[in-house]
């Protein structure tokens, strides 16, 4: 009987070391999972196919592709680095990266990334993915914000269409909205401005008039401060509203989709979206209803606006991160990223793949597109510790209250800055 028992005890301990040497492979083979956020149908068709000819050129190294969604990637994230059950690449976007970077849960790639990739991609976008002195994801998609237009209606009202060689100014756009509007009739407005998320939309644009509205001071320290810079395009859009009523207020606490069936009745000439609607707008655009892609308005800094580039990332426990590097590489390739980028319709960050002739086509607003991603600069708050309270808790209330005319511009500083550098402390106490 003892002799049985040291035998199975023995088989036992073979059998354990056994599974713990193949863990997260099959007989040699390496399994990367890579968790997706793609949801439109081409993108995820391109995903798929992406990691499909990976798969079969690389036996030794499978990707398990698994479907994620952007609606809770922050919390889902959360609980799987705590739990141990990360996946090994990471679908993200570059605002949501502080946190996950900071707390040590995802690889530092300056030792792993390839020179191509490193030297393709410009420095101001790696800049959205540096935290400290690591880089912990490679910025791939970006999206700037343009104005979906009613062609008809700008062309027959008379007025400058705007060209990125030539953008409207912030002041001109306020006067070409009192002209629309007043040209369109009762009922009818020149913009509408869909700001259920208000601050991204007022940071991001507010860099073309340059504000900034965080300040990092020489310790390191970061401060709200509002200036006469950060106040223009918030105090444009109030004044749309409130002053000239060139916009509506029933749209404030709309998203971009919730707008589109007035704009396609001819109710708002303008709606500023994020440059991937466009492919809402040709799948759902009524027949012969015609539209075209301008850029934003442009400040005393040009056409400049802030960007939170989509991002892949690596998790730092994963013991594949060699292996989860040279997928990504692959999966990144300029002919690649294009793929990617038309299946998003977004830009890419990459300079090769931005070069490529089918991104600087007049169809769809592809060009204007291109023309504009080169003024694309990391958003304001991108490295800011305690920036997602300070939208919850305080900017995103303060600035719906005063686009819709509840408060004025003392109160809105006073709210933003007062509150805000008193939720900012907290993250920053040595």
């Amino acid at each position: 009987m003892r002799r049985i028992l040291t035998a199975a005890a023995a088989l036992a301990l073979l059998l354990t070391g056994c599974t713990a040497g193949d863990e997260g492979s099959d007989h040699g083979v390496v399994r990367l999972r890579f968790q997706s956020l793609a949801w439109q149908k081409e993108s995820v068709d391109a995903n798929k196919q992406l990691v499909k000819e990976w798969n079969a050129a690389h036996p030794d190294v499978q990707i398990d592709y698994v479907q994620g969604s952007w609606d809770s990637v922050h919390d889902q994230l959360l609980t799987s680095f705590e739990g141990g059950e990360a996946p090994d690449i990471i679908h993200d976007a570059s605002d949501d990266l502080a946190d996950f970077a900071y707390g040590g849960h995802l690889a530092d790639l300056r030792p792993l990334l390839p020179e191509r990739l490193r030297a393709d991609i410009p420095a101001r976008s790696w800049e959205t993915t540096t935290f400290g002195e690591g880089i912990y994801g490679v910025p791939f998609l970006q999206e700037p914000r343009v104005i979906i237009a009613n062609r008809k209606i700008l062309e027959s009202s008379g007025v400058r269409v705007p060209t990125p060689e030539k953008p409207w100014t912030w002041t001109e756009f306020r006067q070409i909205a009192q002209d629309l509007t007043r040209k369109m009739g009762p009922g009818r407005y020149a913009v509408a401005w869909p700001l259920k998320e208000p601050v991204s939309v007022s940071l991001n644009l507010g860099l073309s008039a340059g504000g900034r509205l965080f300040h990092r001071e020489p310790d390191g320290r970061v401060t709200v401060r509002f200036t006469e810079a950060d106040a223009v395009v918030p105090g444009t859009l109030h004044d749309q509203v409130v002053t000239d009523r060139t916009a509506p207020r029933t749209t404030l606490g709309s998203g971009g989709s919730d707008t589109l069936p007035g704009f396609f009745a001819g109710k708002y000439a303008m709606v500023p979206l994020g440059f991937a609607y466009r492919q809402q707008i040709a799948q759902q655009a009524p027949e012969g209803f015609e539209w075209t892609v301008l850029p934003a308005p442009a400040g005393s800094a040009g056409l400049t606006q802030g960007v939170s580039p989509q991002t892949l990332s690596i998790a730092e426990d994963s013991p594949y991160k060699k292996e989860a590097v040279e997928f990504l590489d692959f999966f990144l390739r300029p002919a690649n990223m294009v793929r990617l980028a038309r299946g998003d319709w977004m830009l890419p960050t990459g300079t090769a793949a931005l070069a490529d002739p089918s991104l600087h086509t007049a169809e769809n607003g592809w060009a204007t597109g291109a023309a504009v991603a080169g003024h694309l600069r990391p958003a304001p708050a991108q490295s800011v510790r305690g920036y997602p309270e300070w939208k919850d808790k305080v900017a995103t209330p303060a600035f719906q209250e005063y686009y819709s005319g509840a408060i004025d511009e003392a109160e809105l500083r006073e709210r933003l800055v007062e509150d805000g550098n008193r939720v900012l402390a907290r993250y920053q106490r040595k």
